[in-house]
C-alpha cells in the first residue's frame, strides 16, 4: 500500500520538475520574465540611471532626489542637507 502512494508522489514531483523546466526554457524563448510579451510590458522598466549626490557621493534615483538648477543643468541630491551643503 505505501508503495503505490510513494510511487505516485515521485511521479507528481517528476512531473513538476520537468514543467518547471520547459515553462523556464520557453520564458527563455520569449525574452520575458512572465512568459508573455504582455507580461513584461505590466512590469515597467527594469532599470533607472541612477545619479550621483555631488556632496556625499550617494546614488539617487533621479524621480525621488531632491534637485538644484544651476546653468540649465539639474543636479541631483540625496536630501535637503546635501542641497543646503552644495548651495553654499
Amino acid at each position: 500500500m505505501l508503495r503505490p502512494i510513494l510511487l505516485l508522489l515521485l511521479m507528481a514531483f517528476v512531473a513538476r520538475a520537468f514543467w518547471r523546466l520547459v515553462d523556464g526554457v520557453m520564458q527563455g524563448a520569449l525574452g520575458s520574465p512572465g512568459g508573455t510579451p504582455a507580461a513584461a510590458a505590466r512590469q515597467g522598466p527594469r532599470a533607472v540611471k541612477m545619479m550621483q549626490d555631488p556632496v556625499c557621493g550617494t546614488y539617487v534615483v533621479p524621480d525621488k532626489a531632491v534637485t538644484l538648477t544651476r546653468g540649465g543643468q539639474q543636479i541631483f541630491f540625496c536630501s535637503d542637507a546635501c542641497r543646503a551643503k552644495y548651495d553654499r
